[in-house]
């Protein structure tokens, strides 16, 4: 099952079931529109993850929220998914470099692999890849634009009353 979510940065779509949520992600692609009508459709009889995601998702948004609390159903290799567990211990407002993960994940020298395994994040902003960053502080590989990366650390950084510069909009 789908449901949606308008975000401050554009649509996201929630995938699951009432086991967990499967994925989280922008609807970023030509011929992705969804109307208001079903947007709300979706929301009828929509299992309980979805709707906790969403909710969650509005509290982040409005900065209320910093962590989450969700039922996920990550499907993987088991790297990857140690990538998303060392991503989840990010805190809210700070940033890794790719290296640093690799490092954490017991991999030095494998930052390349948890680039890949960023991109293959399927829960983005809930598993936070965005908090990742190149070793020399730049801003590198978001699937879904670099400006909404930008607009992520920038969102965490004034709510968390974090005094490191902000990031380049894209």
């Amino acid at each position: 099952m789908k449901i949606y979510y308008h975000s401050p940065i554009g649509l996201i779509e929630l995938t699951g079931n009432e086991t967990g949520l499967e994925t989280c992600s922008f609807l970023r692609k030509s011929g992705q529109d969804v109307s208001l009508e079903e947007i709300k459709a979706s929301l009828v009889g929509a299992p309980e993850p979805l709707l906790a995601a969403r909710q969650q998702l509005d509290e982040y948004f409005k900065g209320i929220r910093r962590e989450f609390s969700l039922p996920l159903r990550l499907e993987g290799t088991s790297f990857q998914k140690k990538v998303w567990s060392e991503l989840q211990t990010i805190p809210y407002g700070q940033t890794r470099s790719y290296s640093q993960v690799a490092s954490a994940c017991g991999r030095p020298g494998a930052a390349r692999a948890v680039g890949r395994a960023n991109h293959d994040n399927p829960l983005v902003i809930i598993i936070p890849c965005h908090r990742v960053i190149g070793a020399d502080g730049g801003l590198v590989g978001f699937g879904a634009g670099l400006w909404r990366k930008a607009w992520l650390l920038n969102h965490e950084r004034k709510v968390s009353g974090s005094r490191s510069q902000s990031i380049r909009q894209f």
